[in-house]
């Protein structure tokens, strides 16, 4: 018999915000079962970043503000650039199920609606391939479209003298 567990930390729990999955221990269990495994939110919304930004007709990932904000983050030497895969991404990681929300901006010219549904099911297959999670819902807020004439706001790379 084998006994799947799965927790959310919660309170002043050191394991706050994360999923663990957990299987009976002991001599006779299968080894994938021997042990406790913890996902982070983290994890989770880093995945749902990944599969997002692959369906063609996404431009970018999070609000306005976010983005403007990531962009000079970026820039800051120490900043810490990591934080662009999860910008635009709210999970929440429950006892065995995940819901994530999506800020995206999307290019001119798509369906918005066929990339959504599109965004939807790569979310749903890596999240739920990769950590064993049910997916209950996608939720995804189209905040921009990016129009072909504009172009990110970038300094030139020019310096004073030639």
């Amino acid at each position: 018999m084998t006994e799947n567990i799965t927790s959310v930390g919660g309170g002043n729990r050191p394991d706050a915000g994360v999923s663990a999955l957990k299987g009976r221990t002991g001599a006779g269990a299968p080894a994938e079962t021997r042990g406790k495994t913890t996902i982070a939110d983290g994890v989770v919304a880093k995945i749902a970043g990944m599969a997002a930004r692959e369906v063609p007709g996404i431009y970018n990932l999070g609000a306005g503000m976010a983005r403007a904000f990531g962009a000079m983050r970026e820039r800051v030497p120490g900043g810490g650039g990591g934080g662009a895969v999860t910008r635009g991404v709210k999970v929440e990681v429950g006892e065995r199920q995940a819901a994530v929300d999506l800020d995206v901006v999307v290019e001119y010219g798509v369906f918005i609606v066929d990339v959504a549904g599109g965004v939807r099911t790569n979310v749903i297959s890596a999240v739920e391939r990769m950590t064993g999670l049910e997916v209950v819902e996608v939720n995804i807020a189209v905040d921009d479209v990016h129009l072909p004439d504009e172009e990110e706001q970038a300094e030139p790379d020019e310096g004073r003298v030639r």
